[in-house]
């Protein structure tokens, strides 16, 4: 039996407060609860892992890759299976025992989640639960709560992106060591909302190194995004759409359907990946599908191919094409098939075989294409141009719309600005928040296209990047410069990224659709006070404010 769930992790906590019965994503009471308990596991983890990196012990980095990945896999829309999240919690009691006999000391004050010990089975875990649940402490000071829930989210999100650049082959110990310390600060009661506020400061800059890195990695393996232009159209032929983040899976993918007739499609957040040389040489990788991950259960309901889902963004799937949907990584959905890898490789045929029976699309459809790929070093081979047309008036302001896109009405704001953007304004784009304008003509300016797509949320370091480097070039700060930040956020990344910015003291950025559920009132009026954030509010109105 599963007592009363709480969660308001993501932009569509009901009624902007939580969900208490199920997930609006549509993860389960008892899915919730695993994943509260695993958090929990995670806490005592960081306890012990941060007391042995003090003393200088080196821990194994292939704890540093479960860190990652468990704290990935409680993030919104990424795993919804809880006999994954059993696994999870078996393996994580494990580590944390072999953490305790390392250190080889407990004292008296060492937290209740440090000594937590598992039980054997799932109804046990389930009942152990509730004192793993965010609001079960009712004593505990709400700003307290707030900051340590805003890192717990941050280092999710962080999570993500070290799970990507860890498994092409890139760690870094400052990226590493912090999810122990960052962990173990959310059961240290003696830090003040003061103490709180500073470590998710200095998260913002450990996120920073991360996302540099996952950047390294991509580049390093794919070669760096050119522009490129993408077909949003169907071709005749089987195909599979593939979903997700990650770059490593599709290129497996591609090098196992060469020469079978297979036409692979990115769908999501999967789109910039036709700007990386080394995948775009696959010449079956041959468009995109579809929109966003919020539209994707309409869209999928009645093709005939198969999906193949890499990381978060999932939705439960309807019966019409669950039999053609598959998982791996750290996504997953009970009796849905999941290819798991084995020794550092995945076997894909059952998607390749699946896609082969079911035929794909009966005819080509008229081509239509947008275009891609202007993350930081295809931005910046432009610099001297946009530079030029700064300072001759012909671009008189940037606008970075992007962030997460989701389902709850307003979020047409970011259409609606879009489109009433001046024309001798830029627009930087990234994540999944572009699928609300990106197939729009918004035209040139000289050489330029005006709207100039980043890539996915995992490449939110490319826009910090260009930023910087324009500041550089103007010899100013970057909130000096003729730049507005238009966010939309739904899950934990865009949080982590959010704090990341702030980190760097970048003021004046608009949020929306709705402010985060678990950011209390005194917390947001810090944030307003230090960096000027604001709720976004109608499209004219922010645009007079912006450029008045």
């Amino acid at each position: 039996m599963v007592g009363s769930m709480f969660c308001f992790q993501c932009e569509q906590a009901i009624g902007g407060k939580g969900c208490t019965k199920a997930g609006n994503c549509g993860k389960s009471a008892e899915v919730a609860a695993l994943q509260d308990l695993l958090i929990y596991e995670l806490k005592g983890i960081g306890f012990f892992g941060k007391m042995l990196i003090q003393k200088g012990v080196k821990i194994d980095p292939e704890m540093h890759k479960f860190m990652m990945d468990a704290s990935f896999s409680t993030l919104t829309n990424v795993n919804f299976d809880p006999e994954r999240f059993i696994e999870y919690l078996k393996r994580a009691a494990s580590i944390k025992e072999t953490l305790m006999s390392t250190l080889g000391e407990v004292s008296d004050s060492t937290p209740e989640e440090a000594l937590y010990k598992l039980p054997k089975t799932k109804e046990e875990m389930l009942k152990d639960a509730e004192k793993a649940g965010i609001m079960y402490d009712q004593s505990l000071d709400a700003d307290i709560r707030s900051l340590r829930e805003m890192l717990i989210y941050s280092m999710k999100g962080m999570g993500a992106y070290g799970h990507h650049a860890h498994i092409l082959g890139f760690q870094d110990d400052t990226v590493n060591n912090f999810f122990y310390k960052g962990f173990a600060a959310t059961i240290d009661a003696s830090l003040t909302v003061d103490d709180l506020f500073n470590l998710i400061m200095e998260f913002g800059k450990v996120n920073l190194a991360c996302m540099e890195l996952l950047d390294k990695a991509n580049t390093g393996s794919y070669g760096n995004p050119r522009p490129t232009e993408v077909l949003i159209t169907r071709k005749k032929g089987p195909f599979i759409v593939v979903s997700g983040h990650d770059l490593k899976d599709l290129k497996e993918l591609l090098e196992q359907t060469e020469g079978k007739g297979i036409n692979i499609y990115t769908h999501g957040e999967m789109l910039p990946a036709h700007g990386y040389p080394e995948l775009k040489r696959h010449k079956h990788l041959v468009g995109n599908f579809g929109g966003a991950w919020q539209d994707q259960q309409k869209e999928f309901d009645s093709i005939p191919g198969c999906i193949l889902m890499t990381t978060n963004c999932l939705q439960k799937p309807r019966e019409s094409y669950a039999d053609r949907l598959f998982t791996t990584s750290i996504v997953g959905f009970p009796e849905v098939t999941d290819i798991r890898e084995d020794n550092g490789k995945k076997d894909f045929t059952l998607v390749i075989n699946r896609a082969l029976q079911l035929g794909g699309f009966p005819e080509n459809e008229p081509e239509k294409k947008i275009l891609v790929g202007f993350g930081h070093h295809a931005t910046l081979s432009y610099a001297d141009k946009i530079i030029n047309a700064v300072k001759t008036g012909a671009v008189k302001h940037f606008f970075l719309i992007g962030g997460c896109d989701g389902a709850r009405p307003g979020r047409n704001y970011y259409t609606e600005l879009a489109e009433k953007t001046p024309k001798d304004s830029v627009i930087l784009t990234l994540a999944c928040g572009k699928y609300r304008f990106n197939k729009k003509d918004f035209g040139t300016i000289g050489e330029l296209p005006r709207l100039l797509d980043v890539g996915q949320c995992n490449d939110s370091y490319s826009a910090i990047k260009i930023a910087l480097a324009l500041a550089g070039a103007f010899n100013c700060d970057v909130n000096d410069l003729p730049l507005t930040l238009v966010l939309s956020w739904y899950e934990q990344k865009a949080v982590g990224i959010l704090i990341t910015l702030l980190s760097l003291g970048i003021k004046g950025i608009y949020l929306g659709p709705s402010l985060p559920a678990f950011i209390s009132p005194n917390v947001l009026q810090i944030l307003i006070d230090k960096f000027n954030i604001k709720p976004i509010s109608n499209p004219d109105s922010d645009l007079q404010n912006i450029l008045g």
